[in-house]
Formats: C-alpha cells, structure tokens, sequence
C-alpha cells in the first residue's frame, strides 16, 4: 500500500477513522450566502467521495457575542439543525466522517457586542470588548455545550473545540489577554478552567460515542504566551476532561510571523507536535503547510504525529487521498499557499476558492460535464490560462492543439518559480504536465502558428499572455536597463547597486529574488529569520530573530504617493513588506524619472533632484496585452482570455478563472 502511514486506519475506540488525514477547519463564506448550506454539501461530500478521514468544518459561533463579524454564522437554536443536516448527510452517504467547529472570536469580532475574559483590544481589531461577569462566562459555556448538542442532533459524528490562534478560549489562557483575578484568571489552573469546563460539560451532555476535537494552541507565537510546560500541562488536563483527539493550533491572528504562507517551508511545524504527543495517550493531529502526501507520510513516520490536518490541499484537490491511495502523487493538484483565492477572498467578503482550481466552492456553478459536440479547438500560448482551459476542453471531451512558442508550458509560472517562497509553482506545472499528457492535449512546444493554420479549427483560444510595458526615459536603451523577464528568467545578472521601477507584485518578487542568499530555505533557517523558537524553550515559542543581509542596494520605486505594495494580498503583503525591509531595500514613492546615464537613474522625489548611483535598472513598470493575432483569424472563433484580453491587474488566479469560465460555456 503506498502511504501506508498516512492510509492506515484509526482506531478512536467507539468509532474508527478509515486514515489519518484530517480536512482541517477552512470558512468558506458560503456558510452565509444564498443557498450556502447546499452549496457546502456539494463542497464537503466532493472531498467525503475524495477519500478524506475526517472533515472539520468552517468556525460556527455558539453565541451572537462570538460570531467574527454582524453577518457570520451561528448555531444557537434547533432552527440551525436542518440546514447542517444537508451537510452530515452529504458526507457521511460518502462514507466520510464531519466534526462541526465551535469558534467563540472573543475579542477578535469585527461587531459592537464582543467580549473577552479581560477588557483589553487586540491589537487587529477597532474595538475594545466587555469583560465578561462570572455569571456570562458560566453562561459562554453553556452556549458551546449548546451547540455541540445541537450538532449531535445535526448528525455529526462530533465537534473541533477551537481552543488556539487567539480566540476566546486562547484569550483565557494566555495570561497577558486575561488579567482576571477570579476563578477564571490568576493561576495557570485558574486560566485553562474555562476550557477544560467547555470540554468537561460537552462529554457529560453527549456521551462517550462522540468525537470531541481539542485545538490546542503549541506556538502562541506571541509575547508572554503560553510555556511547553503550560501546554503539556492542559493537554493531560483536556485528557482527563473528555477529548477525543488533539488537533494543534500555531500562531495567534495577531502574531507577525508568518505561518501558512508560501515562503514557510514545507512541513516546518509538524515537530512541535511531538512535544504533546509524547506527554499524552490522544492522537494528535499535526497541522500548517502540509501539502503533498510525502510530507505527510514523512511527519507520520517520524512519529511526530497520529494524523495531519490539511485544509487548503484540499481546496487545491478535492481527490487528494484518493489518488495519492491509487499511488498516483504526480496527479496530484497541489496547493501553492498563495492565498490570493482563499484567505484573500475570505477577507474581501467574497466566496473562497482556490488559485489552482477554481471550482472549488463553486461545485455548483460549473463543473466539467461531458460535452456533446466535440470541437476541434486550437489554444495559442500555454501560460496559466492556455494551460487551464486545454486541461479543462480535453476533459470535457473536445480535442485541443496546444501551441507554444517556447520550450516548455507554464509562461510566467516558470519566472515565478524561481522565486524564493515560491518554488511550489513547479508543483503546478508538473501536476498540468500530466494532466495533459493523459488527457491527450496535443502540446505543440517552440512552435508559432499562423493565422491561416488557425483558421482550420472550429474556436481559437488566445491565451498568448502580455509583454511588458516601456518607459520614455531619456537613456532607456542603455545596457544597465533590463526587464523583469531578463532577471528572473537568468539571462542576466543584477549588479550591486539596483533601481527597481515599480512597486506591484512581480516588483516584490524581483526584490525578493536579487536580495535573497543562494542557500535553501529551510524549516530552520525560516525559524531562525522570524524568530520562531520550534523546540519551545520561551513562552510562546519566539524569540530573537536573526535578520538575513541583503546580497546587494536596492531601491524600489513607484510613481504613486502610497504604501509600497498595497495591491498585495491582504494576508502575505505584510510578509513580504517585512522581509524587504529587514533587508534594507528603500522604498521610494513620488518618484518622476528624469533620465538614465553612466552616473546611474536621475529622479525627482516631489521635485527634489537625486541621483541614484546604480549599475543595474530593472523596469517592473506594469505590462500590456499581447494578442497580435487575434484580430487576423478568419473562418474560426476567436476567444481571448487572461492577460491576452485585459493586462490590467492579470494574475494568474484571474487567468485561470478566466479558462474555467470559457470552457464551461464553448
């Protein structure tokens, strides 16, 4: 059996898990939508019939007080039950197993009426909450026992008790958020009694055949919080209270230290969880950045953990466990941790989905049904949009030649990969490398088709991407001007001294690329740089970090009078802000271009002349549509889609999207 560790079966005593992955907790948004809760049954059974063990849902609040924002969902009274039951039912007729999520924000909540243990703001959020009374905080336990009963009476085969990343429970414990002086603050016994009560009341009123998650924040990841000795010490206490498994928690919301994102390695906090699990007899499920069945395998035959939560990989691919059980991992779509279509989306009030796949949620709207006219389909360029909809048209069942004027598939993919924090781009092309190849797409690489070639096929697809854009600056032809392309790609090398023009998303990753040293991230040298402490000698798992030099001078500049970056992503633009600083690149807004000679970039910062004295200019000034054929087939037709169509803003979660919604409508 391959993966025999992560396919292995587990035994909980009164019900058995049929392997060890669990499909952690994600908050889609269509918890709230119109037609939300049977379009998460469509959602949740898809990765039921993927073969997952365990799904834990998106966080439900008990309580009008622990609902993150006016509008989230609750479960508070027996009206809830019929629509989780769509869900129950949709999973377990799949013969997969569903925990609802109890989250309680605390003082996390974007609404007037939250509460904490102790009125002190959090430092993400506007408002300052109410200290609870003796008499509410009896009455918040209540409300999450509520709750589990009613999701007993939903039909779930149990509930995820969230107990970590800063919420309500993990406000109580963590003695700088809890500054009570009553039986529920103080002591360390006193701080964790609010969640050892919440787990100790839930097993009275639903019985011992009932699954009970605990997530137990290991790394607070934040000033003053809690000691190894703490966590051990409330893991044998949730023991003793009731739970069934414990699922591990890193990081508060609040913490500065980057946890899911693309730049952690791989797998980086999977040995913390042995410090718990040596301690207790609970599985204890490993959790952040686990994205490939290899890596998976590896944490659970280290003994680091009895199971491995994933919840953006399975966003990614809904099948995940399903093909790496028929050992087929290179089929595998597998999660970059981007962010841009999930968490981004989710804090722009929109439905999350997934960069690589973007029918995720959306299982509904489009899906790939077989088509009953086969069309004869040419798609020029083989970017991420060309790629996507070749995939998605051969899938579908029409027959498509792939035209590519280089050597290999991807387009920008293969300037992005080379990106530090980044190189799971190559992930993707090697899953639409196979994809290709078995749904028999005909690539045709280092080819340039004509218009006349093109005008023998039924529908044309350009996907032929965008160049960039030129600047009129006196001195723009002189040899130390070089293009984005230029730098990524290898073909030249950036001196000591560098201008970027221009503060967007490729700017930051060429910023990123010329300042980075040669050697490998890895799990400790990430540590190391954000000052995570993985073996958990200081409170909170942090501790002084070691800033990495830059490899050259960089200055980073933008006509526009504004944050740097402030087109990034809302959950990674402050990571890659930090780095660029920790490394000292300047970042200059306001900036006119005057010229370019052998003293270097001549600039006006609000009409102040400088000089700056570069040998190497980098122009990252934005890029245009590429799409001269377009216009010159004939007897074909033509749709254009991704940065061919419109290069304002292009990424390639646009373009792909953009593959999806063509291909379901030709």
């Amino acid at each position: 059996m391959p993966y025999p560790r992560l396919l292995t079966p587990l035994d909980l005593g009164f019900t058995q898990l049929k392997n060890r992955v669990l499909m952690g907790s994600m908050h889609t948004n269509l918890e709230e939508a119109p037609n939300g809760f049977q379009r998460l049954a469509s959602f949740y059974g898809l990765r039921a019939e993927g073969g997952v063990g365990l799904i834990v849902t998106g966080g439900i609040s008990p309580n009008a007080e622990g609902r993150l924002a006016p509008n989230r969902a609750l479960m508070n009274s027996t009206r809830d039950v019929k629509d989780h039951q769509l869900l129950t039912k949709a999973v377990q007729s799949a013969d997969g197993k569903i925990c609802l999520q109890i989250l309680h924000a605390g003082r996390y909540g974007y609404h007037k009426q939250l509460v904490a243990p102790s009125a002190i703001q959090a430092p993400i959020t506007p408002l300052t909450p109410k200290a609870l009374s003796n008499a509410e905080v009896n009455q918040q336990i209540s409300d999450f026992v509520h709750t589990a009963v009613l999701a007993q009476d939903a039909g779930y085969d149990g509930v995820e008790i969230m107990g970590s990343e800063g919420y309500l429970i993990n406000q109580f414990i963590v003695r700088a958020t809890n500054n009570r002086d009553d039986e529920w603050g103080g002591s360390y016994q006193n701080r964790i009694r609010f969640a050892l009560e919440i787990v100790k009341q839930t097993r009275q009123r639903v019985g011992p055949n009932f699954i009970i998650i605990f997530r137990l924040s290991i790394l607070d990841l934040v000033k003053d919080g809690s000691s190894l000795d703490e966590v051990i010490e409330l893991a044998k206490a949730l023991e003793v209270a009731g739970a069934t498994i414990i699922n591990t928690g890193i990081g508060w919301h609040e913490s500065r230290v980057p946890t899911i994102a693309s730049m952690v390695p791989a797998g980086t906090f999977a040995n913390v969880s042995q410090l718990v699990k040596a301690e207790i007899s609970l599985p204890v499920v490993a959790s952040n950045r686990i994205n490939t069945p290899e890596v998976a395998e590896n944490i659970l035959n280290n003994e680091w953990a009895d199971m491995v939560s994933m919840a953006r990989p399975l966003l990614a691919d809904s099948h995940f466990v399903a093909k790496a059980a028929a050992n087929k991992p290179q089929a595998i779509n597998t999660c970059i941790a981007c962010n841009q279509a999930c968490l981004d989306h989710i804090f722009l009030n929109k439905i999350a989905s997934c960069l690589v796949n973007p029918f995720a949620a959306r299982e509904q709207e489009f899906f790939l049904s077989p088509t009953l006219q086969p069309k004869k389909i040419a798609v020029v360029g083989a970017g991420p949009a060309g790629m996507a909809f070749a995939l998605y048209a051969a899938e579908r069942g029409h027959h498509i030649d792939l035209f590519e004027t280089s050597g290999q598939i991807g387009g920008q993919f293969n300037l992005a990969k080379r990106v530090p924090g980044k190189a799971e781009f190559m992930q993707t092309l090697r899953y639409f490398k196979h994809q290709l190849k078995q749904h028999q797409v005909n690539v045709h690489l280092n080819t340039n088709v004509s218009a006349q070639q093109l005008g023998t096929y039924d529908d044309v697809v350009i996907a032929t991407g965008t160049k960039p854009n030129t600047l009129d600056i006196i001195g723009i032809d002189d040899e130390k001007v070089v293009s984005y392309r230029d730098i990524l790609s290898g073909d030249k090398v950036a001196g000591n001294n560098v201008a970027i023009i221009g503060s967007g998303g490729i700017a930051f990753d060429v910023a990123e690329y010329i300042t980075h040293g040669k050697e490998k991230t890895t799990a400790t040298s990430f540590a190391n740089h954000w000052g995570i402490d993985l073996d958990m000698q200081n409170n909170g798992g942090i501790k002084d970090a070691i800033a990495e030099p830059s490899l050259r001078k960089v200055y980073m500049l933008q006509r526009k009078i504004r944050k740097a970056g402030a087109d990034l992503g809302k959950t990674t633009g402050w990571i890659h802000r930090t780095t660029l600083k920790q490394r000292q690149v300047s970042m200059l807004a306001g900036v006119s271009y005057e010229k370019i000679d052998e003293h270097g970039l001549h600039i006006n910062i609000r009409k102040k002349a400088r000089t700056l004295a570069v040998d190497t200019i980098i122009l990252c000034a934005g890029q245009t549509e590429n799409n001269p054929l377009a216009s010159t087939i004939e007897n074909a037709r033509v749709h254009i889609i991704g940065g061919a169509k419109n290069a304002k803003n292009i990424d390639a979660q646009r373009a792909i999207e953009e593959a999806m919604f063509l291909v379901t409508s030709i």
